[in-house]
């Protein structure tokens, strides 16, 4: 498993499942990409891990998020 010290997935990366935001991405080995949310990462990731490249940024999901600036609110 993979992690970069910055977030390679954004906002704008949908899970294939359900849509909901990826943090988790396997690049298969015969090629294409697989994007997964959290909970389907944890469920499918166990099988794929033979057959793709894993990135794994479900950790951001415990980060706390910085505080806009009042002047930005």
């Amino acid at each position: 498993m993979t992690t970069a010290l910055a977030p390679s997935m954004t906002a704008a990366d949908r899970c294939d499942r359900c849509g909901a935001q990826a943090y988790v991405r396997a690049r298969l080995h015969a090629g294409g990409v697989l994007l997964f949310c959290a909970h389907h990462g944890r469920e499918h990731l166990p099988k794929l891990r033979e057959h793709a490249d894993i990135v794994d940024e479900t950790e951001r999901l415990n980060e706390t998020p910085p505080v806009a600036p009042l002047e930005e609110r």
